[in-house]
């Protein structure tokens, strides 16, 4: 099967979104399929094969991201040349609309994965942001009403989508993971490279520092656990446009010393902060998924997370770890009791790291091209009733 790819955002920016279409890329390409990216270009990009790249400009609001301007005169006989049998587009601005374009002048079905509740960003928007909020949804909504199917990570998030008025088939397909990666990390690096004490309990965060992540919960959350369990350390894994305001507010909450911000770390680096934690700790109430909770379970670790969208549905609370309110002191509750009990830690680790193998990226995998063999098959029956 050939597949064209169409991203607003691809390598070298690092994202959620990111992952998940290099992850898929990758295992589509170990069982025999071509993979073809359209995706903007970024400084320093190197020619890649099957991957096309647009000119662009970096993004007022966040400078590591560059906006595509979604034209190209190179496009239309590469597209022809290549003959797709099916467009997935990861957007429904930019370059998932000019996907969306050549799907219907080829006659070929469109794919659309719904990855971000885009009505939960709004804060980057200066002005009118209960207008924009609902521009947002009527855009996903539209968007999503010209495809052939969406695919959601979670179910939730399928629910969100008919509440707003979504009408398309809608099916469940979560980001796979790669589970070895995560069982191979290096346990010793975070506590030797960050200089933690060796008897301290290490809480551990992976994402981006914006404000939808909902880290400054996360800190106030901490300096009460540090009150209460005086040898832990939070270790913040990520960059992003909050991190001084974050360093900030550690400051400020007196708890500087006890919290490590690492900036952005490579993939194995990350692997090994994995490796090297007590527990994963998740304050987003603005996740699709959630990724980095299955990277967190994949590595035996057990989940204290707001249970909000999609969160709720990757972690099975009083199983592999707790849910809770967005609520600082009920969320430092769980984390005590998690750190304070040892039993229930290994437990708990233990069920995470089996439930995360049915995140599997090979499983995962499965589950698209099946979505992607019925559209096909479908469009050629479509197409041969007519002839």
């Amino acid at each position: 099967m050939k597949i064209g790819i169409f991203t607003d955002s691809y390598l070298p920016y690092t994202s959620g979104v990111v992952r998940s279409i290099q992850t898929f890329k990758e295992e589509l390409i170990k069982q025999g399929h071509d993979v073809y990216i359209f995706a903007p270009s970024y400084k320093n990009c190197g020619k890649e094969s099957r991957v096309f790249r647009f000119a662009s400009i970096p993004s007022i609001t966040n400078r590591d991201f560059s906006l595509a301007v979604p034209f190209s005169l190179r496009l239309k006989p590469v597209i022809q040349d290549l003959d797709l049998d099916l467009i997935h587009v990861h957007s429904p601005f930019l370059l998932g609309r000019l996907g969306a374009r050549y799907a219907r002048k080829a006659g070929i079905p469109l794919v659309f994965t719904y990855h971000t509740l885009y009505d939960q960003y709004v804060h980057y928007v200066p002005f009118a942001q209960s207008f924009t909020r609902e521009l947002a949804q009527r855009v996903s909504r539209d968007f999503c009403n010209q495809c052939d199917m969406v695919i959601v990570p979670t179910g939730i998030i399928g629910d969100y989508l008919r509440r707003i008025g979504v009408l398309t088939q809608i099916t469940k397909v979560p980001t796979g993971i790669k589970i070895d990666e995560f069982q191979k990390g290096d346990p010793d690096w975070l506590r030797q490279h960050y200089q933690i004490a060796p008897h301290d309990h290490v809480l551990l965060f992976v994402g981006r520092l914006g404000q939808e992540k909902n880290v400054g919960l996360l800190l106030e959350s901490f300096q009460l656990i540090n009150k209460e369990i005086n040898n832990t350390t939070l270790v913040l894994v990520g960059g992003g446009p909050e991190a001084e305001e974050l360093r900030s507010k550690a400051v400020k909450l007196g708890i500087a010393a006890k919290v490590v911000f690492t900036g952005t770390l490579s993939p194995p680096e990350v692997v090994s902060c994995y490796a090297g934690a007590d527990l994963f700790v998740f304050t987003s109430v603005t996740e699709t998924q959630g990724i980095v909770i299955a990277e967190a379970k994949a590595a035996g670790l057990p989940v204290v997370a707001v249970g909000a969208n999609g969160v709720s549905e990757m972690v099975e609370d009083g199983l592999d770890g707790y849910l809770t309110g967005p609520d600082s002191v009920h969320f430092a509750e769980r984390v005590c009791q998690v750190l304070k009990d040892g039993k229930i830690r290994e437990d708990m680790g233990r069920r995470a790291r089996l439930k995360a193998e049915e995140l599997s990226s090979a499983n995962c995998t499965k589950r698209l091209l099946c979505c992607y063999s019925a559209l096909v098959e479908g469009n050629k029956r479509a197409a041969s009733s007519l002839s």
